[in-house]
């Protein structure tokens, strides 16, 4: 049943996937790709995680648990996005269409489609935590609230900084340094992946080689956040704008997880 649902998520996000390249073309911001995927991915995994583990069986409260937790990322991550991606188009999407020109459409579609693979990695964990067996919610249930909880607050608090920092005048060209952003050079993106740590900690167990698969996700967002599309073409950008300026804050502070910067 874990891989049928998670190609139930595959397929749920490939149509999704093809309708957010559709709609982006439309409105000429292929910002809606992230607002889509979001969205997409947290109403998939809720459903998947609802799905009944056996023939007439209702929902049971791990289940409804699991649900919420992704429904709540969904909502707090889709909730921010949406709102810029309907201002402005993000950088990233405005310097494809640059530079690809007349390929826009026909590359974005290689940019689209492997994000339905990635959500029906990340059902992995969330269908391994919501099946986990046990009829009554515990401890190891409350553990993985709080760390969902935790990582949604440090990541709005570390969005919230940074508004606030751009949001000043004076600070136009210079390096946000304050808040979370002396300790890490990407905070939100380091509370993204600390979230997704909740359904491990509910659903694995060691004598049930399955269970293991729950560090799926966890390992999916590390690799997409340090290595792909996350802190690489960020750091670029910002060293094409900043220069010397980030090349002095990346050599100080932590690129990912939140560490005491070091001194000159």
């Amino acid at each position: 049943m874990l891989w049928f649902l998670s190609l139930f998520v595959l397929g749920v996000m490939t149509v999704v996937m093809l309708a957010a390249w559709a709609f982006g073309l439309a409105r000429k911001n292929g910002g809606w790709t992230d607002v889509f995927w979001t969205f997409g991915t947290g109403a998939a995994l809720a459903a998947a995680a609802l799905w009944p583990l056996g023939p007439g069986a209702m929902p049971q409260a791990r289940q409804w648990l699991v649900a919420g937790l992704v429904a709540l990322w969904a909502i707090r991550l889709g909730g921010y996005i949406a709102p810029r991606v309907a201002h402005h188009e993000d950088p990233r999407y405005a310097r494809f269409r640059a530079e690809w020109g007349g390929d826009y459409a026909r590359n974005m579609l290689f940019v689209v489609l492997p994000q339905g693979p990635a959500s029906a990695l990340l059902s992995l964990s969330v269908l391994v935590a919501a099946r986990a067996p046990g009829p009554a919610l515990g401890l190891r249930d409350l553990a993985g609230v709080v760390i969902l909880l935790a990582a949604i607050a440090g990541e709005g608090l570390a969005d919230a900084q940074m508004k606030r920092f751009k949001a000043d005048p004076a600070n136009r060209g210079k390096v946000a340094e304050t808040g979370l952003w002396g300790w890490s050079r990407h905070p939100n993106y380091f509370f993204e992946w600390f979230g997704w740590l909740a359904y491990p900690v509910i659903g694995l167990d060691p004598a049930r080689p399955l269970t293991w698969l729950s560090f799926v996700a966890p390992a999916v967002m590390l690799l997409l956040l340090t290595k792909v599309s996350g802190i690489p073409p960020l750091e670029e950008a910002q060293l094409a704008s900043k220069g010397e300026a980030y090349r002095d804050y990346q050599r100080r502070v932590s690129a990912f997880i939140p560490l005491p910067p070091k001194t000159a």
